[in-house]
């Protein structure tokens, strides 16, 4: 079978539940479905009659191949997957096969499987979830984070449906949460066109002052709270909510944003300031091939000699399309490596060298330009970059990728996430799980900034300009770098006095390091993701 070593998300189409596992699993499972289901207190026939099958432990505690109790479901999904028309691999089983199975996906695939503590016993947790949660490292980095902070999982059906293009129901809105405990400081930071918000007039740099009656800035009951995250994470279309913003410090009259399906544009601004090009690109989705495209055929044209990506709100996305870019940046020798993946010592998806290789793509993708397209090329040796903490995963390949191959990258505003590491979505009984199993490393063999990246000049984000204004801090500071070489007094007086905002090294201890984050991002926007295991057989 053949590895996808393209994207990390391919929002074409859902990544493929169970890809290696399934096949195994229902080999079992067809034994299984003749007798009337499963084993683990599931009733039917239990697993362990057949030959060459491994019962599970009772207890979900002992590690088995997780093939052998891939689908056994406490509550086994009827029908069909809606993307690809066949039947969910599912069979009755129990939640102790579905704890077997995620100990033993951890045991087989997780990338320091030799950290997960063994101490922990399946029963003390009530769900696979729960189970799965603390099936991680407890090592940390060097500044003191956690060095696994990016194990999650999700229910299938609304990841299946958060991966078609960037489709999500809200307002259009980020919310940046600059801080998160009273007195609160939450803003607008950016807006989708043509979205609800945009319609409402709802602009970046607005400060939610209240809403639904509910004072955001002061409250402290958990009411409160609940409302509060309720309102800036709607969960269903027409669900509606009521804000006032302060706009200037000036309170604006309440607006009643009501969500929708809204669709993500992720190249929102393409232009030319002097022979400066500014990009601004949120996401790294398949839509954004073609938008990509469009926006380097633009700026060649406007013959411009240095560029700024603003990707401070980039969570990530498609590795194919962060390689594109590298090369509509650049343009590196045939042959470079943009990231290499390295897995466990297990190889647990039996890949070869040159199947872990992803190159710098020179031709579209097939996401939304024609596979083979010629790429156009800027072919610059330099690029600036703002950033920020959620510029994480897929937008932090770009910068390291680049760098890989000598291009000198130079980055404005904060640190960056700190993630290289990427997993493959993995359904089973209905939740796809996300357990790290690789780290990308550049051409030069670079991977470890579990820290992130820190920034070349340290500039507190802006939210009393426009996106693109080359008044905003960060691009004005950006655009003092490139024409002085250094950067300018003004990035180093506001870096000063952000306070607490944007820190680049670690905090003082007991110390709460507040940074402007946006909240709500979805898996598709925050992660790198590799669209399904491949079949090691």
């Amino acid at each position: 079978m053949g590895f996808c070593k393209t994207c990390k998300i391919d929002a074409r189409r859902l990544p493929r539940p169970g890809a290696w596992a399934a096949t195994a699993a229902l080999a079992v499972a067809g034994l299984l479905a003749g007798c009337g289901g499963g084993g683990g207190g599931g009733g039917g026939v239990p697993i362990g009659l057949f030959p060459g099958v491994t019962p599970p432990p009772a207890s979900g505690d002992g590690i088995v191949a997780s093939s052998t109790v891939a689908g056994l479901c406490a509550s086994p999904r009827s029908g069909v997957t809606p993307d690809t028309g066949t039947p969910y691999p599912d069979r009755l089983g129990s939640l102790d096969n579905e704890k077997s199975w995620v100990r033993g996906w951890i045991d087989e695939t997780y990338l320091w499987y030799g950290e997960v503590p063994t101490t922990l016993k399946a029963a003390d947790y009530a769900t696979p979830i729960t189970w799965f949660n603390v099936l991680k490292t407890t090592a940390t980095t060097a500044s003191g984070k956690a060095k696994d902070r990016f194990h999650f999982t999700y229910n299938t059906e609304e990841y299946r449906q958060l991966s078609q293009g960037g489709v999500s129901a809200g307002y259009g809105t980020e919310f940046a949460s600059v801080r998160s405990s009273p007195p609160r400081n939450i803003r607008i930071a950016m807006v989708e066109p043509g979205s609800p918000a945009n319609t409402a007039g709802v602009q970046r740099g607005y400060k939610m002052v209240k809403v639904d009656g509910v004072d955001v800035i002061n409250s402290t009951s958990s009411a409160d709270i609940n409302t509060i995250n309720r309102a800036i994470s709607p969960k269903a279309v027409g669900e509606s909510h009521t804000f006032v913003f302060s706009v200037g410090g000036v309170d604006q009259a309440p607006v009643t944003l009501t969500a929708a399906n809204v669709t993500s544009t992720p190249v929102q601004k393409t232009q030319a300031i002097g022979d400066v090009g500014y990009l601004l690109f949120n996401d790294h989705i398949s839509t954004s091939e073609k938008q990509l495209v469009d926006a380097i055929n633009q700026l060649k044209g406007l013959n411009v000699k240095d560029l700024v990506i603003d990707m401070r709100y980039n969570g990530g996305g498609l590795l194919s399309i962060a390689s594109e870019l590298a090369y509509m940046v650049s343009a590196p020798a045939t042959g470079s490596t943009f990231e290499r993946l390295a897995f466990n010592d297990k190889n647990p998806f039996k890949l070869t060298p040159s199947q872990t290789f992803v190159p710098f793509y020179s031709t579209g993708r097939g996401f939304s330009v024609s596979s083979g397209q010629p790429l156009p090329t800027l072919g610059l040796t330099r690029v600036t970059v703002l950033t920020g903490p959620d510029t994480c995963s897929a937008s932090e390949s770009v910068v390291n990728g680049l760098r890989g191959v000598g291009v000198t990258v130079n980055l404005v505003g904060g640190t960056t996430c700190g993630k290289p590491y990427g997993f493959y979505p993995q359904d089973n009984c209905g939740t796809t799980y996300f357990a790290i199993q690789f780290k990308g490393v550049n051409q030069a063999g670079f991977g470890d900034y579990g820290d992130g990246f820190a920034p070349t000049c340290t500039v507190a984000d802006d939210f009393d300009h426009q996106l693109g204004d080359k008044n905003e801090a960060r691009l004005a500071a950006a655009l003092g770098l490139i024409s002085g070489g250094s950067c300018p007094a003004v990035a180093a007086k506001a870096a000063a006095a952000s306070g607490a905002l944007d820190k680049v090294g670690p905090a003082a201890p007991g110390a709460e390091q507040e940074q402007p984050y946006l909240r709500d991002r979805t898996p598709l926007r925050q992660n790198r993701l590799l669209e399904a295991a491949p079949n090691p057989a």
